[in-house]
C-alpha cells in the first residue's frame, strides 16, 4: 500500500509541476500577483510530494518488500542497514528519483529563501525550475519507474553491486546530485533574466550563493568518489579519467568559472552575456553528465544504464532546455549590454583569464571524452583517451591557472599596477621556489613533476596567506584579521586547497614508489624504507560476503608502526568480487596493500604502494569546500538581503 501511495504521490508531483511551470510564467508576463503567487505553495507541495514518494521506496528497501522490482534487483535481506538505504539511489531508477527530489528541494528553497527577488524574477525561476522537473517526472515515469511490481515475489533479492557496498559510496551519490541538481538553480536565473530582459548586478548577488551551493556539493561529491576509487578498486589511484568522472568534472570547472564571473556582473556590471552563458553551459554539462551515465553509448565503469531508449529521451530533455536557452540568449543579446569599464590590468581582466582557462580546460575535457563515441560514428573505429591524453593535454592550463591566481586575487579592480601587486607576493614566490628547488635537490630522479607541483601549491598557499594579511590594510593587526568578512576568508581558504590538492597530486604522481612480488608467510619485505611481513591469511565470514584476510605487520627501522588487514571478498549473491585495500595512513605518506590469490609455489601475490601526500588531495578538496562554506556564511548575503525588502517596503524599487 505505501508503495502504490509513493508511486501516486509522484504523479501527483509531476501534475503540480505542470502548473507551477505554466501558471507564474503566464501571470508574471501578465503582471497577475495572483498567478505569480501560485509559484510559491506549488514548490513546496511538489517537494513534499516527491520527499514522500522517496520516503515510500526507501521504505520498501528498509523492509526487504521484495514484491517492488527495484527491491528485488538491488536489494538482499542479509544486508547491513547502510547499503539498504544507500540501495534506494544505487540504480538508475532509484537515482532518479533523487535527482527529483533534490530538484525540487531546490525549487522549494528558492521559494522559501528568496523573499528579496522580485515578484516577476521570483514567479519565472520557480517557473523554469519546475520545467525542468516536469521533464524529468515525465522521464522516470514513463521509462524508469521505480515502484513496477514483480508478479510472484522471490524469498529473497539480488543484492546490490558489491562496489558500492561501502560508506563512501553511500553519501557521494547524493552530495553530487546536490552539485549536479544544484546548478539547474543558476540556469533558472538564468533563463528568467534572459525573459524578464534584465541582467544586472543585482542578479550577480542572488545568482551567487545559489552556484556557490552548488559548487561546495559537487566539489565534496567528486572528492569522496575520488576517496572511493582509492580506497575501494584496490589500484591505487586516486582520478582514472573515467567517461563518468568527467561528468562530473566538467560542471565544476564551469561552477567555478561561473562564481568569479558573477562577481564581475555584481561589482561591475560587466561579463553579464559570458555569465549568462556560462550559467546555461554548467547546467548544460550537467545534462550531459546524466546522458552519458545511463545511454550506455559510452562505456564507464561507473554507469547505471545501458538503454537507448532512454539516452533518447535524456538526449530530446538536453535539446529541449539547451537549445530553447540558447535561442533565447541570442534573441535577448541587446539586454546583456556591459557598462563597467577596465583595463588590459585589473581585477576584472584577471578573473577573464580565470574563465577563458576554465572554460577551454572544461573543453578538453569534454573532447577527450566525447572522441571514443565521435570516432565510432564518424571513422567506425573504436578508440580509447586515456590519462595520457587528459594529463598532456589538461594538465597546461592548470599550470597557468595556478601562476596567475595570486596576482590576480590582489589586483584592484578596473585599473591595477602588475607591478606593485606582485612586489606584494614577492615573499611568497621565493619562498615557493626554494621549495621547489629543494625538492629538486633531493629527490632521486630528475622528474620535474614534483618540484613544479610543490611550487604551483605553495604559491597558491603562501599568495593567499599574503592576500589575505594584506586586506589588513596598514594596521597589520590580528584583531582586524579576525573580523575581516567571511568571504574573505573564504576565498583565501579555497584557493589555499587548492593548492594542498595540487600538491597532493603532484607528490604522489612523481614521488610515488611500487612494489609486485609473492610473499611467503612470515617473508618480510621492503618499499620505500618501511618493512612489511605477512604473518597470515585466513578466511573470514561476513554480514552478506566471505573474505579472504591478509595480517601484515608494519614497521620502519625496527620501530612497529601498524598491523594492516587487506582483504578480498566474494559476494555469493551478487558472484562478484571486490578488493579491499589496507591503508597506513600518515601526514606526509600512504603505505598501501593489497592482497592478491596465492600462487601454485606457495605464497601469495602481494602489491604494496608507498604514496606520498595521498590525503593531500582529500584533504585539499575539503579545504575548499571549507572556503565556500564560509562565502556562502557571508553576513553581506543577508544585509543586503535585508536591505532590499526594507526598500521594498518603503515603496522603493528593488534593484
Amino acid at each position: 500500500m505505501i508503495t502504490e501511495l509513493g508511486h501516486f504521490a509522484l504523479i501527483l508531483a509531476f501534475l503540480v509541476a505542470c502548473i507551477q511551470a505554466t501558471v507564474p510564467l503566464i501571470g508574471a508576463h501578465k503582471r497577475w500577483p495572483g498567478w505569480m503567487a501560485v509559484a510559491e505553495p506549488a514548490a513546496n507541495a511538489q517537494f513534499l510530494l516527491v520527499a514522500f514518494s522517496f520516503a515510500a521506496l526507501m521504505h520498501a528497501f528498509v523492509t526487504s518488500d521484495f514484491s517492488v522490482r527495484l527491491v528485488v534487483l538491488n536489494s538482499h535481506s542479509l544486508k547491513p542497514m547502510l547499503y539498504k538505504i544507500s540501495g534506494v539511489w544505487g540504480n538508475h531508477e532509484g537515482s532518479m528519483l533523487l535527482w527529483v527530489l533534490i530538484l525540487s528541494l531546490f525549487g522549494a528553497s528558492a521559494a522559501w529563501f528568496g523573499g528579496a527577488l522580485p515578484p516577476t524574477l521570483k514567479a519565472r525561476v520557480l517557473a523554469v525550475q519546475s520545467a525542468i522537473g516536469v521533464a524529468f517526472y515525465g522521464f522516470i515515469l514513463f521509462t524508469s519507474n521505480p515502484f513496477l511490481r514483480v508478479a510472484v515475489p522471490p524469498f529473497d533479492g539480488e543484492d546490490l553491486n558489491p562496489l558500492l557496498q561501502d560508506p563512501g559510496l553511500a553519501f557521494h551519490p547524493p552530495f553530487l546530485y546536490l552539485g549536479y541538481v544544484g546548478l539547474s538553480m543558476a540556469f533558472s536565473f538564468a533563463v528568467a533574466a534572459l525573459i524578464e530582459g534584465r541582467v544586472d548586478a543585482a542578479w550577480g548577488r542572488w545568482v551567487r550563493p545559489w552556484t556557490l551551493a552548488a559548487w561546495i556539493f559537487l566539489t565534496i561529491g567528486i572528492g569522496l568518489g575520488s576517496w572511493w576509487a582509492y580506497y575501494e578498486l584496490g589500484w591505487g589511484g586516486f582520478w582514472f579519467w573515467d567517461p563518468v568522472e568527467n561528468a562530473s568534472f566538467m560542471p565544476w570547472l564551469l561552477a567555478v568559472a561561473l562564481l568569479h564571473s558573477s562577481i564581475v556582473v555584481e561589482k561591475r556590471e560587466s561579463l553579464k552575456s559570458w555569465t549568462i552563458l556560462l550559467a546555461i553551459m554548467a547546467f548544460g554539462f550537467s545534462l550531459i553528465g546524466t546522458f552519458i551515465v545511463r545511454s550506455g553509448v559510452i562505456t564507464s565503469v561507473h554507469a547505471f544504464a545501458n538503454d537507448p531508449e532512454r539516452g533518447v529521451f535524456i538526449l530530446a530533455i538536453l535539446a529541449l532546455f539547451m537549445g530553447g536557452a540558447l535561442t533565447l540568449y541570442a534573441a535577448r543579446a541587446g539586454a546583456m549590454e556591459a557598462k563597467g569599464a577596465f583595463s588590459m590590468v585589473s581585477r576584472e581582466s584577471g578573473l577573464v583569464l580565470n574563465n577563458l582557462l576554465l572554460a577551454v580546460a572544461a573543453f578538453v575535457v569534454f573532447i577527450g571524452t566525447i572522441w571514443p563515441l565521435v570516432a565510432e560514428l564518424t571513422f567506425g573505429r573504436k578508440l580509447s583517451v586515456g590519462a595520457p591524453f587528459f594529463n598532456m593535454a589538461f594538465t597546461p592550463f592548470m599550470v597557468v591557472l595556478g601562476l596567475v591566481l595570486p596576482v590576480g586575487a590582489m589586483l584592484p579592480w578596473k585599473r591595477a599596477s602588475l607591478t606593485r601587486t606582485f612586489k606584494a607576493l614577492v615573499p611568497a614566490f621565493v619562498l615557493a621556489l626554494s621549495l621547489a628547488c629543494l625538492a629538486w635537490a633531493v629527490q632521486s630522479g630528475r622528474s620535474m613533476l614534483g618540484p613544479i607541483g610543490l611550487f604551483l601549491g605553495s604559491w597558491l598557499i603562501f599568495g593567499s596567506a599574503i592576500d589575505l594579511w594584506s586586506r589588513t590594510g596598514r594596521s597589520r593587526q590580528i584583531s582586524r584579521l579576525l573580523r575581516l568578512p567571511r568571504a574573505d576568508w573564504g576565498k583565501s581558504v579555497a584557493h589555499a586547497g587548492l593548492g594542498i590538492t595540487m600538491l597532493g597530486i603532484s607528490g604522489l604522481m612523481a614521488w610515488e614508489a611500487e612494489d609486485i612480488r609473492v610473499v611467503q608467510i612470515g617473508e618480510p619485505f621492503d618499499i620505500a624504507g618501511y618493512t612489511l611481513v605477512l604473518d597470515k591469511v585466513e578466511d573470514v565470514r561476513g554480514p552478506n560476503y566471505f573474505s579472504t584476510m591478509g595480517t601484515v605487520r608494519l614497521s620502519k627501522d625496527g620501530k612497529p608502526i601498524s598491523t594492516m588487514y587487506p582483504e578480498k571478498r566474494n559476494y555469493p549473491v551478487a558472484k562478484m568480487p571486490t578488493t579491499e585495500a589496507a591503508i597506513n595512513s600518515g601526514f606526509l605518506r600512504d603505505i598501501y596493500v593489497v592482497i592478491g590469490d596465492p600462487q601454485d609455489g606457495g605464497g601469495w601475490a602481494v602489491r604494496s604502494y608507498y604514496k606520498p601526500l595521498a590525503n593531500w588531495i582529500w584533504g585539499g578538496a575539503i579545504m575548499m569546500a571549507i572556503g565556500g562554506l564560509l562565502s556562502l556564511s557571508d553576513r553581506r548575503y543577508r544585509v543586503a538581503a535585508g536591505a532590499r525588502k526594507t526598500r521594498v517596503a518603503a515603496g522603493v524599487p528593488a534593484e
